[in-house]
């Protein structure tokens, strides 16, 4: 008992003093704004672009407070960093939302684009299976201020007899490490519209796949050419698959796993019993119209009792069971969950709770749900870091606490 004590002490200790600027550098913040051309205009103005993209990250943490509350705790920041001084109270809630405006949303989604990286090191506990960093994708959704412009970009989710949502919503995707909770990859749209769903704005993030990933998803992303696509990137692949996709056992596993074959849907027919022959045979398959992979089921048991226990299929493009046995990757895939928890940190802890967004324009949308992620970001990979510091799985640390530590710490939350 003693030890726990000394350990959320020192964590206690990291967390205030750590400060969410160390993982976003002034120096990252300027390049963010001088490569999207919103560079001052003329230098020594009291608002300059790089000073409000931390101001929408404290927007964030402080979701409750107005403009002027906010920008009071950034003050003691400013004048440290030469040219801001006692002019700073001066400075105006119009004033602010207007420098918003000049900054847009581009330079904080380029802020996001060059730090945000994983975080977790091989002491992290939970962080890797084999030489793969275990990631994750899903979605969250932004009730926004009910404003003509807002509606006309993002639309209002729900049709049939419920009738429309009472705000307009935006969607976001993003790929975030398990261990930390920490987004890394992002996109932004609309909630309601062509192509405004999860599996379009994922497309916008497979690229980005690195190679000693191991990319986890639930059966809503699967597709074949998203499968390809993400598979193409070299990243190792855990994903989840409907009942009715079917895979044709090849060849049983001894850890429970069989090889099976994903072929092109446009493939039908003798051309596709051809192509399933050949990958019986172990022939190379043309990677236009078939991919092999390693298939995993199993049943999570009922608990309630009902007999409704359900099945469990996914497919990997692990293809040698001594690389990730079978239990691995079903222990694996659960842990998806932990983007669940990301997920309800930025929106219950830093949001709060049935909270909508400030913003009344689409631009400033965007601004602010970037503000929201650089800032979840910042404070899941300091977690993170000070976890695997003191020897300790970052879920032990509780996120709201963090929050309210670095809140009411000694001094700004952002320093230079």
């Amino acid at each position: 008992m003693a030890q726990t004590g000394r350990v959320a002490g020192r964590l206690s200790d990291w967390i205030s003093l750590g400060v969410l600027a160390s993982w976003v550098p002034r120096d990252a913040v300027e390049d963010a704004v001088e490569v999207t051309g919103k560079a001052a205009r003329r230098r020594g103005g009291k608002l300059p672009p790089q000073v409000i993209v931390y101001f929408v990250m404290a927007l964030a943490l402080f979701a409750d407070e107005d403009y002027e509350e906010v920008w009071v705790r950034l003050t003691g920041t400013l004048a440290d960093w030469g040219g801001f001084g006692d002019d700073q109270a001066l400075v105006t809630t119009g004033g602010i939302a207007q420098a918003r405006q000049r900054l847009g949303h581009e330079p904080v989604k380029e802020t996001f684009t060059q730090v945000a990286e994983p975080v977790a090191t091989l002491d992290t506990p939970g962080a890797f299976l084999g030489t793969w960093r275990k990631m994750s994708i899903d979605g969250l959704e932004w009730d926004l201020p009910d404003t003509p412009a807002n509606a006309a970009e993002f639309g209002y989710p729900g049709t049939g007899e419920g009738g429309r949502a009472a705000f307009p919503k935006a969607r976001a995707v993003t790929i975030g490490e398990c261990a930390s909770h920490a987004p890394v990859l992002a996109a932004i749209g609309p909630c309601v519209s062509k192509g405004s769903g999860e599996q379009s704005l994922a497309r916008e993030l497979y690229p980005r796949l690195e190679e000693d990933w191991l990319l986890i998803a639930d059966r809503n992303f699967y597709n074949w050419e998203d499968w390809c696509a993400a598979a193409d990137t070299g990243a190792a692949l855990l994903w989840r698959v409907k009942s009715d996709l079917t895979l044709e056992p090849l060849e049983f596993l001894t850890d429970g796993s069989y090889r099976s074959v994903l072929v092109n849907p446009g493939v039908k027919g003798t051309a596709r019993r051809k192509i399933v022959d050949a990958a019986r045979a172990g022939e190379d398959l043309d990677p236009r119209k078939a991919r092999y992979v390693r298939v995993v089921e199993y049943e999570v048991p009922d608990r309630a009792g009902g007999g409704k226990d359900e099945l469990i299929a996914l497919v990997t493009t692990i293809l040698d069971l001594r690389e990730a046995p079978a239990p691995a990757l079903a222990a694996a895939y659960h842990e998806r969950w932990e983007h669940e928890t990301g997920n309800a940190q930025l929106k219950t802890y830093l949001r709060g709770p049935g909270k909508i967004l400030r913003s009344k324009s689409p631009d400033m949308v965007r601004q602010e749900i970037w503000g929201y992620l650089l800032t979840h970001y910042a404070i899941s990979a300091l977690i993170c870091t000070a976890a695997t510091a003191a020897g300790i799985d970052p879920d032990r640390v509780k996120f709201k606490r963090a929050v309210r530590v670095i809140r009411r710490a000694d001094g700004p939350a952002f320093p230079p």
